[in-house]
């Protein structure tokens, strides 16, 4: 019988198991944190690649990447202490990698401020631009200025609306649907080409309607897909053009905006709304969204929440939660939503600028944190409030499969982090203290 090599105990064994400890010999709660870190470190990477493409990087980031993926493939070195405390070291990388990405978006797009958009689609062809990355839109719409074609976001592309050096070309006209996984049914009633900057993309039917219609750039791939390459959008335009007029919808507005620079501009007023009477808690209420039941939740818990309170909001969970009239409070909307999940580091500066407004730390805060979770961006945001000592956040619809009963332990002990319940409404009053 020939040796072989087990990657995961680096031991040589013969046969279907490992000389050493059983199959493999890794310990499952040392498996749990590797696979916490790994998860972390690829939503890093998203946030990572998108800087990286507005010209910032990080010496100190890259290195730590290299040294956690190390720590994902080995057991040898490594002990639970060492391996949590890499994980939360990602959070704090995360954070500086969010930051460079926050950086890259303001320096290159605009100071962002609040506009109004259209939703729908208006006369003429047009685009559809979904995903995440900022810069291919903008290329996009140098290169169709003056042809005639319409551009409109979908999904995460519309916070792009709130940046002036994208808000200003007229042919971008709106935004056109809502998250990822009504994408099908949105997408072909759409009727024009679709672009896709990033991973957040199902895969068509063999008799979709818009498959002969779908773009993709760099990784993003789908099997019989378009190929974009050396960002030249000339086909894509030709094709727009082909099909010409797209069937008009009924508009409705909305704005979108509230960056985290437009919330603490207002502090001083926030602030003294708080502590007035007239602003009694904030709601954090986002994330990422998905299909599967029980994401019912985030709209039920939004629309629970007290008329006296403000609720933040990002990443397609809002998706979850906007379409509701929430009215104002003390002059402001109730509903702000900050932006992309690219545009959590928003979110962090907001709570970490209250807690030094009141001169407290984060958790004396009147603050709740409601978070939707499905892919690994979530995760690696997690790490990062875990990092900043953030307590008792909540997380749906489930937690993650890949937590060890003792690794929960730890994070419900030390941190607080619990599911969402089965009653939003419940969940509110126990957050106001009721």
């Amino acid at each position: 019988m020939s040796e072989m090599f087990c990657d995961q105990c680096e031991q040589t064994f013969r046969g279907t198991g490992c000389v050493t400890k059983g199959v493999c010999g890794k310990d499952p709660d040392m498996e749990s944190l590797q696979k916490i870190l790994l998860y972390g470190l690829k939503g890093m990477a998203a946030y990572k690649h998108h800087a990286r493409r507005l010209g910032k990087t990080d010496e100190a980031v890259e290195a730590f990447i290299e040294e956690a993926l190390f720590a994902t493939v080995t057991n040898v070195n490594f002990d639970i202490p060492s391996l949590l405390e890499l994980v939360l070291e990602c959070g704090r990388m995360n954070l500086r990698t969010m930051q460079l990405l926050n950086d890259g978006h303001v320096e290159t797009f605009g100071n962002p401020v609040p506009v109004e958009v259209s939703e729908g689609i208006q006369a003429g062809p047009g685009i559809l631009v979904t995903g995440h990355d900022l810069l291919d839109l903008k290329n996009l719409l140098e290169q169709t200025a003056g042809t005639g074609v319409n551009v409109y976001t979908h999904g995460e592309m519309l916070p792009a609306h709130m940046y002036p050096e994208l808000h200003k070309y007229p042919h971008l006209k709106g935004n056109y649907g809502g998250a990822w996984q009504k994408q099908r049914k949105e997408w072909a009633a759409f009727g024009g080409p679709i672009l896709a900057t990033t991973n957040c993309v199902l895969i068509p039917t063999a008799d979709s309607p818009y498959a002969d219609r779908l773009y993709t750039l760099r990784t993003v791939a789908v099997p019989g897909g378009k190929k974009v390459v050396n960002d030249d959008y000339s086909e894509i335009i030709a094709q727009a053009k082909a099909i010409g007029n797209l069937t008009t919808t009924v508009l409705k507005k909305s704005t979108v905006g509230f960056h985290w620079t437009q919330i603490l501009a207002a502090a001083d007023k926030i602030v003294g709304a708080v502590k007035a009477g007239q602003i009694k808690h904030f709601f954090l209420i986002g994330g990422c969204d998905g299909a599967e039941p029980g994401r019912n939740y985030f709209s039920d818990y939004a629309q629970a929440t007290p008329e006296d309170s403000i609720i933040l909001t990002l990443g397609c969970g809002k998706f979850r939660i906007r379409e509701h009239d929430y009215g104002t409070v003390a002059g402001f909307p109730r509903l702000l939503d900050m932006g992309q999940c690219n545009d959590a580091y928003g979110a962090v500066q907001v709570a970490l600028a209250l807690a030094k407004a009141f001169e407290c730390g984060v958790n004396d805060l009147p603050l709740t944190l409601v978070v939707s979770w499905f892919e690994q961006k979530a995760v690696a945001v997690l790490l990062t409030l875990l990092a900043l000592d953030v307590k008792n956040v909540r997380l749906g619809p489930a937690l993650p499969a890949f937590v060890t009963p003792n690794i929960l332990n730890v994070l419900v002990e030390r941190w607080g982090v619990q599911p969402i319940g089965q009653d939003a409404a419940a969940d509110v009053k126990a957050a106001m203290g009721a």
